[in-house]
C-alpha cells in the first residue's frame, strides 16, 4: 500500500554507466532497482543520496549514501509507512521523547542512527538500504569497509594514482558555480582549495574563521595555503558575543539535539559565504579518518606494545605492583598505572576512557528518573556492534571504520550539512569520494600510521603540492574555544546558567551537579568541561524549539 506516498530523491548520486540515462533521477532509480533488486542497487550508485520510491509491486525502496551525507528517517504506524528527510517532519502532535535517545545525546553529544529523539521515528543508517513490503520493514547495509592492503605498494605509483583520484573527487562536486571551500589551514581543507584551482583552471574563493584565543586561531595557516594556491580569501572572527546571539536559533534548527560546538564557526563561515553571493562550499571533512589522522590512533599502537610483555610479567609483577591502590595514586607511578589500566581495556570502549558522563558517573550526572528509563550499557553493545562490522585484518582498520561512522557520519557531517544548509548554501565532501575511499581501503597500514607519524602516504604524497608548514602543522581544525571564553564572558555565563537550570527543571540532569560545574570543574579544565556546559545548552535551546513543555515526570 505505497501508491498514496511520495518520491524523495536528494542528493547528486552518480549512476553507473551501463544505465540508461533516463530523464529523472527516480526513473534512473526504478530502472537499476528493476535489473539488480535493492541492495545491489544502491551499491552501484556513487555520491551523496537519500531516497525513498514507491515500486510497481506495492513495495517501497529507501537508501542513503556510504556516510549519511543526506539523511532519511521513516516510521512504522500501525503498518503504515510514513518518511521525510528530517525527524521532526514525522513528529506529529503528541509524539513523545525518546529517554535512551536523551541519554545517547549526553553520552555522544549526538544521537546515533537509527534511533532519533522522538518515539518510533527512525533514522536509515549510513550505507543502508530498506525494503517495506506488506507491512514490514527489513533493513540491510548494503556496504560494508573492507579493508584489502596492496602486498607489494610502490609508493610512486599510489602517489601519482592518489593525486589523479584527489582532483577527479574535487571536480564531482563542482557545479559551475563559483568555486568556493571551507579553509581551516589544514591539510584536508588546503587539499581541496588547492585541488579546486586544478579541477575548475580558476582559484578557489576560501572562507576561515579565526578566533581570539590562544591556541585555538589556525588563520596564520589559512593565509599561508591561500597565497601559496593564489586563492581569493575571505576571513571571519567569531566572538563570545556571536555565540550569545546564535545559539538559540543554531541548537533549533537541528531536527534533534545537536551538540557538535563546531557548527557555530561553519555557520558563521557559510553564512558569511551566502552573504557573498557563494551558493556552493566544499569541505575537507575525512581526510583523517580515511588516511589515518587522528592521535588516538598512534596513541593506540603504544598501548599495544604492553601486550608485547611476556605474560608471566604482565600478570606476574607490573599488574599486582601498579595496581595496588597507594602505587596507582602516587604521582609518576599513577601514569604507568593508567598505561597498564588503557592496554587492557579492549577497544573500542578504550575511546571512551574520557567520555564525560561516564568519568564523572552516571548517577553523579544524571537524574533517577532518566536512568530509570535507559539501558546505560546500550551505548557499549553498539559501539562493539559497529566495530566489528568491518572486515580487516588490522585494528587500525576497525577503527577507522568506526570512525567513518561515529565521527564522520554521525558527528561532523550532519554539522556541516545542517550548517550550511541554514545558511542557503549546498555543501560537497570530496574527502569521501567512492573511489577515494575504496583507494584508501587499499593503502598499507603503515602508509597510514607510521610509528608516532600519522597520515604518512597523505603527507608525502602531497608534498610539493602544499605548502611545507601545513604539512608540518598540528591539527585544529574549526574548534570552538567555548570553555575558555566561558570563564571570563558574562553573556555566556548568564545564557549557561540559564540553560543548565532549565535543563536540571527538566529532570535530565541533577540540580547538585550544575553549580559546581559552572562554580568548579569549568574554571580548572575549561576545555573539558566546557564540552559538557555546551551539549546541556544545545539541549535546552533545542527543547525549547521543538519541545518546549516537555520535562520527565518525577
Amino acid at each position: 500500500m505505497s501508491a498514496h506516498l511520495p518520491s524523495i530523491c536528494l542528493g547528486s548520486p552518480r549512476f553507473p554507466g551501463a544505465e540508461p540515462a533516463q530523464s529523472d533521477v527516480a526513473s534512473r532509480w526504478l530502472a537499476l532497482i528493476a535489473r539488480h533488486g535493492a541492495a545491489k542497487a544502491a551499491a552501484l550508485v556513487q555520491g551523496d543520496f537519500a531516497v525513498a520510491l514507491p515500486l510497481p509491486d506495492g513495495s517501497v525502496f529507501m537508501a542513503v549514501d556510504r556516510f549519511a551525507v543526506r539523511t532519511l528517517c521513516y516510521r512504522l504506524d500501525a503498518g503504515q509507512l510514513r518518511y521525510a528527510e528530517r525527524a521532526d517532519g514525522l513528529a506529529g502532535p503528541g509524539t513523545g521523547l525518546d529517554a535512551q535517545a536523551l541519554f545517547d545525546y549526553l553520552y555522544f553529544h549526538v544521537i546515533p542512527s537509527p534511533r532519533t529523539v522522538f518515539d518510533g521515528v527512525r533514522r536509515l543508517p549510513p550505507a543502508h538500504c530498506a525494503v517495506f513490503k506488506n507491512g514490514q520493514l527489513s533493513l540491510t547495509p548494503y556496504w560494508v569497509p573492507s579493508f584489502q592492503p596492496t602486498a607489494t605498494p610502490s609508493f610512486e605509483s599510489l602517489r601519482d594514482e592518489f593525486r589523479g583520484l584527489m582532483r577527479d573527487a574535487v571536480a564531482h562536486q563542482l557545479d559551475g558555480s563559483t568555486a568556493a571551500c571551507f579553509l581551516s589551514g589544514g591539510t584536508d581543507s588546503s587539499t581541496v582549495a588547492g585541488m579546486i584551482g586544478l579541477a575548475s583552471g580558476k582559484p578557489a574563493v576560501t572562507y576561515s574563521i579565526g578566533f581570539e584565543a590562544e591556541g585555538y586561531d589556525e588563520m596564520e595557516f589559512a593565509r599561508m595555503a591561500s597565497r601559496h594556491f593564489g586563492c581569493e580569501h575571505r576571513e571571519l572572527y567569531v566572538t563570545p558575543d556571536d555565540l550569545v546571539r546564535d545559539i538559540p536559533q543554531v541548537a533549533a534548527w537541528y531536527d534533534q539535539p545537536f551538540g557538535n560546538s563546531s557548527a557555530l564557526p561553519s555557520f558563521h563561515c557559510a553564512k558569511k559565504a551566502h552573504g557573498d553571493g557563494i551558493t556552493r562550499l566544499l569541505a575537507g571533512d575525512g581526510g583523517d579518518e580515511l588516511f589515518g589522522g587522528n592521535s588516538r590512533y598512534a596513541a593506540n599502537r603504544i598501548f599495544d606494545h604492553y601486550q608485547r610483555v611476556p605474560g608471566f610479567l604482565r600478570h606476574g609483577l607490573l599488574e599486582p605492583v601498579f595496581g595496588l591502590g597507594a602505587v596507582a595514586r602516587t604521582p609518576g607511578l599513577k601514569k604507568v598505572s593508567n598505561y597498564i589500566r588503557l592496554a587492557n581495556t579492549p577497544l573500542p570502549q578504550r575511546t571512551e576512557d574520557y567520555n564525560l558522563v561516564r568519568r564523572i558517573g552516571y548517577a553523579q550526572v544524571l537524574t533517577p528518573a532518566l536512568l530509570a528509563q535507559v539501558n546505560v550499557a546500550s551505548v557499549d553493545t553498539q559501539q562493539r556492534d559497529v566495530w566489528a562490522q568491518a572486515r580487516g585484518s588490522h585494528e587500525l582498520d576497525h577503527y577507522l571504520a568506526y570512525d567513518w561512522r561515529y565521527t564522520l557520519a554521525e558527528c561532523d557531517l550532519p554539522k556541516v550539512v545542517g550548517t550550511t544548509s541554514m545558511a542557503g548554501v549546498s555543501v560537497g565532501f570530496p574527502m569521501l569520494d567512492d573511489a577515494l575511499v575504496d583507494f584508501s581501503m587499499r593503502l598499507p597500514t603503515d602508509y597510514k600510521v607510521r610509528g608516532d607519524m600519522l597520515r604518512w602516504f597523505f603527507k608525502e604524497a602531497l608534498r610539493g603540492f602544499l605548502p611545507d608548514g601545513v604539512i608540518t602543522k598540528k591539527k585544529q581544525g574549526f574548534g570552538l574555544p567555548f570553555g575558555v571564553w566561558m570563564v571570563r564572558h558574562e553573556g555566556l555565563k548568564r545564557l549557561a546558567k540559564d540553560a543548565l537550570d532549565s535543563v536540571a527543571e527538566r529532570g535530565v540532569v541533577r540540580r547538585e551537579f550544575v553549580q559546581p560545574l559552572l562554580s568548579d570543574l569549568l574554571p580548572q579544565h575549561p576545555h573539558y568541561y566546557g564540552t559538557m556546559v555546551w551539549i546541556l545548552i544545545m539541549l535546552e535551546h533545542w527543547l525549547r524549539g521543538h519541545a518546549p513543555d516537555w520535562k520527565l515526570p518525577r
